[in-house]
């Protein structure tokens, strides 16, 4: 586990827990070894913060390649901070700089190490559930590890688009995890991966009971955000 990780579980990890008591449920699910993927619903910039603090492993999420490449003070301190908790940069033009992403990412799957995404690309703009992109079923399978849904529950009232941390005692904070979805020998053309994304938030939304919306989310600025696939994945 990349040392700034350590220090943010021995710190931040416990003050979110102490000042929003979160509920989590099917810890069970998951892997005490090996490479997963962790997918879930995307509400808020909050996910990752909670994400991270209830899962008791090193979890690599996916950050703006921009924030690698600042310059000045707060450029080197952006990308000391990224580095130092093992975030993946993903470029925001797409194509073959956008895959690049998963290129850094399959390596460390295969390498026994945790990665986090979000399936609908971006956070939901009202609550509901969007339909997911290919990018986690993509990488389950060129990786060869399974993907583990994950369903958040509450995050988008203690931190709205638009605020910058989260406040505790608006909101019960809960995280779910399902059972792990092993796709292994799936074939990766076109059809099969539209198949297994919609089994895939499927099961999301089992877990959180959000209402399914069969289209993209309308795409937001900026985006992709920390933890968001690359744009057409």
């Amino acid at each position: 586990m990349p040392l700034l990780y350590t220090i943010g579980k021995l710190t931040v990890a416990p003050t979110l827990r102490l000042a929003f008591r979160p509920t989590v449920e099917g810890l069970e699910h998951i892997p005490a070894t090996g490479g997963a993927i962790f997918a879930g619903n995307h509400l808020s910039v909050a996910d990752e913060l909670f994400l991270g603090t209830v899962v008791p492993r090193h979890l690599a999420f996916w950050a703006k390649s921009e924030y690698f490449k600042g310059t000045g003070v707060k450029g080197a301190f952006s990308k000391f901070v990224l580095t130092g908790l093992g975030a993946i940069p993903v470029e925001r033009a797409g194509g073959r700089a956008a895959l690049s992403a998963f290129d850094a990412a399959i390596p460390a799957l295969r390498g026994g190490d945790l990665v986090a995404v979000y399936p609908e690309g971006t956070r939901s703009p009202d609550g509901r559930l969007y339909r997911g992109r290919t990018g986690a079923a993509r990488l389950a399978v060129a990786a060869g590890v399974p993907i583990v849904p994950v369903g958040m529950i509450g995050t988008d009232k203690a931190q709205p688009i638009g605020a910058r941390v989260p406040r505790p005692g608006r909101s019960k904070i809960i995280v779910r995890f399902g059972k792990p979805l092993d796709f292994t020998g799936r074939p990766d053309d076109r059809t099969s991966l539209r198949e297994m994304t919609d089994e895939l938030m499927s099961e999301i939304q089992k877990l959180t009971g959000q209402e399914y919306v069969p289209r993209y989310a309308p795409p937001r600025a900026n985006s992709p955000a920390a933890g968001e696939p690359p744009a057409g994945a």
